[in-house]
């Protein structure tokens, strides 16, 4: 069966590049954060606090190897290592406000494992029951900043901008 030069031409217009792909998913998303004073703010003091916390892991290496050990994970050793580089490198990358989506899906997984392996799992209150939520509401805040779907406008107009329906 042989197509028409309209079929092929819509699927020419429909196709997905590596360039787009990039612009849809890293550059507008980070552009959005960047652009929003309170998405700004929250990337950069998450920024901080994920940088901080992944340093602990490097610095009190004995003390953090015996939590995840605690834990009841397994590999404590080398997830205590990923979760260090995972919460500096994602820091870093909120504080310059850069990869803003797939930084805050890593860093959401990675406090969804701390709330349920320390905080539920082994009773840990602080930081796996209050700063881990914390964080993750703050990661989810920033998807939905990137995406396009901003929660406060949401709130204060009534949703008429806000999320997407």
């Amino acid at each position: 069966m042989r197509r028409s030069h309209r079929d092929r031409s819509l699927r020419h217009r429909h196709a997905v590049t590596a360039a787009s792909l990039k612009g849809a998913t890293i550059s507008a998303p980070d552009q959005l954060v960047r652009s929003d004073r309170t998405a700004r703010r929250v990337a950069i003091l998450t920024g901080i606090i994920f940088v901080v916390a992944g340093l602990v892991k490097f610095v009190f290496h004995h003390w953090e190897l015996d939590a995840f050990r605690s834990f009841g994970l397994p590999w404590p050793s080398a997830l205590e290592i990923l979760a260090g580089v995972l919460e500096v490198g994602g820091g870093l990358m909120l504080l310059w406000r850069r990869y803003v989506v797939p930084t805050a899906v890593l860093l959401a997984v990675t406090m969804v494992v701390a709330i349920g392996a320390s905080g539920i799992g082994h009773g840990d209150v602080i930081p796996s029951l209050t700063l881990a939520p914390a964080l993750l509401v703050a990661m989810i805040y920033l998807l939905a900043c990137g995406l396009g779907n901003n929660p406060r406008s949401a709130l204060t107009t009534g949703g008429e901008r806000g999320w997407r329906r």
